[in-house]
């Protein structure tokens, strides 16, 4: 699946993409942007498409298991999509946040001190889901 980690202003997301137990990719930026918002999605790549889709309103068809950090504007959120609707909530800039398979391990590198980066590279050493390239994102704040 992946991990995607959150702390100090920074998003860091690995790169690993899979095919049931076969890594496909090491190296794939799975950040999306689209009228100005990105997404840092945790699940197989059509779910996060469709889950991109319904944020902005397209309808979809059938389930949707992904989740998503979205940073819009210099503001985070959750999303996920349940009951036929896109549920969104909060992450408060001041507390870490991680997704995904690896987000045990990443929570638990986080709560040791662990940077955003450094807990994705944690989470690698344990989660199946997680490897490759680690990127990161700095959020950037809108002045108001």
């Amino acid at each position: 699946m992946t991990t995607i980690a959150y702390k100090d202003g920074i998003i860091a997301y690995d790169g690993r993409c899979t095919a049931g137990g076969t890594i496909v990719y090491d190296d794939f930026d799975k950040m999306r942007e689209r009228d100005g918002a990105f997404f840092f999605g945790a699940g197989g790549m059509s779910e996060i498409n469709d889950l991109i889709k319904a944020y902005h309103g397209e309808e979809i068809s059938g389930d949707c298991g992904a989740l998503a950090i979205v940073c819009k504007s210099g503001e985070l959120s959750l999303i996920s999509y349940e009951d036929g609707r896109i549920v969104e909530s909060s992450v408060l800039p001041d507390k870490a946040y991680a997704i995904g398979s690896g987000r045990d391990h990443a929570y638990t590198a986080l709560d040791m001190g662990a940077s955003a980066y450094q807990a994705v590279e944690m989470a690698a050493k344990r989660d199946t889901g997680t490897g490759g390239k680690i990127r990161t994102f700095t959020v950037k704040v809108e002045q108001q």
